[in-house]
């Protein structure tokens, strides 16, 4: 059985050019799309299983990276964008057509991450952006319906990948309690 982590690592990690300076993300609207425009190469770049990221259809994780809050800017059809979760600490600005998060902005100026955007590198025209080099917030995928016996073979694959793997606690220790939580969810619906 194949693990499908993100449509831009499965067939392997595409490594960055080493002097991408910056591109342009585009939603996934045919018409109107929105366009952001980001300087200088992306930091941090990483798939992340958060229940809050956006992923593209059959994506178990998202790809994040963070830049300069101030190398990025909205260059078409900004009209079309709303923050998704106004209450969360970061701001995701998607669109409201087709639902692709352009980019994620924490307001707090006492968060340790103010002053960094959060972007999906997939959603630049251009290529040549740093790579991801790391897996965050693992578990996290059992919050959004991932079976916690497919875990063993996630970490496996991301590995294969040479994206290492972390959670706070030990993975066993984090699929408990990712688990606990979706069951605990389960029973409210």
């Amino acid at each position: 059985m194949t693990v499908h982590i993100h449509p831009s690592v499965d067939n392997g990690v595409k490594q960055g050019s080493g002097h991408f300076t910056g591109g342009t993300l585009v939603c996934k609207c045919q018409d109107r799309p929105v366009k952001v425009g980001v300087r200088g190469d992306v930091l941090h770049n990483h798939a992340c299983g958060c229940s809050k990221c956006w992923k593209p259809d059959g994506a178990t994780f998202a790809v994040i990276a963070v830049v300069p809050r101030d190398n990025v800017s909205v260059l078409e059809n900004g009209d079309k964008l709303h923050i998704v979760d106004a209450s969360a600490t970061i701001q995701r600005h998607a669109c409201k057509v087709c639902g692709t998060h352009m980019y994620g902005r924490i307001e707090n100026k006492d968060h340790a991450f103010y002053g960094l955007d959060f972007i999906h590198p997939e959603l630049f025209q251009e290529g040549g952006s740093a790579a991801p080099g790391f897996a965050a917030f693992v578990s996290s995928v059992i919050e959004t319906g991932v079976d916690p016996s497919e875990m063993d073979g996630i970490r496996a694959r991301l590995k294969e990948l040479g994206l290492e793997p972390y959670d706070c606690l030990s993975p066993g220790l984090m699929d408990a309690l990712a688990a606990h939580v979706s069951k605990s969810r389960a029973k409210a619906a």
